[in-house]
């Protein structure tokens, strides 16, 4: 038997702000009836293969003056039980994750590409204390290169201790360095363990 209810992505949106997308409030006032919207259809499944949520757009049919959307289902579930093409699904804005409105100029899309990371910031929970951006490896690489600057040579010579991620998930860990994300190629920094201010180093 599978049931569902639908993620409340505001909350997501709050925790994980640089690696999930939710439209504005004021994107989702540009909705109107026809169009369709992305929600996320969390599962209550006893299959132990089922994903943990089916991610469907919704054809948008009415909204309320509060806000409060009706619409049909316009994917066919593949996990959820119970819910079909054209059923009918009520939902408010905290529910949208997509629109036919979304911009792409939004912080997600803006630190989408990749970077190597370690796992003291990645799984610890330390604090960047060392970046340095090389020459892009690719069109989908930022070139950055992250770490707590306390790892020895044994841990960084050992491959699972590092990541390829995107910048994002460093961020989601610690934003501290945001303002250098758009120093060139070359440029390296340092966390003065005094002040906790990153310090520019020259290059070699």
């Amino acid at each position: 038997m599978t049931t569902w209810t639908l993620e409340d992505a505001d909350k997501i949106a709050t925790s994980h702000k640089y690696t999930f997308y939710k439209p504005s409030r004021d994107i989702i006032a540009q909705i109107k009836p026809g169009e369709v919207v992305k929600l996320i259809f969390c599962l209550d499944s006893d299959d132990p293969e089922a994903p943990r949520a089916e991610r469907m757009w919704v054809l948008v049919d009415e909204i309320d003056a509060d806000g409060r959307f009706v619409g049909r289902l316009n994917n066919e579930p593949r996990w959820i039980k119970g819910l079909k093409l054209d059923d009918r699904v009520s939902f408010d804005a905290s529910n949208i994750i997509n629109t036919e409105h979304d911009d792409n100029n939004n912080l997600v899309e803006r630190y989408l590409k990749r970077c190597f990371a370690t796992n003291r910031i990645l799984k610890d929970g330390e604090k960047v204390g060392y970046l340095y951006r090389e020459s892009p490896d690719s069109e989908n690489d930022s070139g950055w290169r992250f770490t707590a600057n306390d790892e020895s040579d044994e841990y960084m010579n050992e491959p699972g201790n590092c990541c390829y991620v995107s910048v994002g998930l460093v961020l989601s860990c610690d934003d501290s360095f945001i303002h250098l994300l758009d120093s060139p190629a070359d440029s390296s920094f340092i966390r003065d363990i005094r002040t906790q201010e990153f310090v520019q180093l020259e290059n070699e």
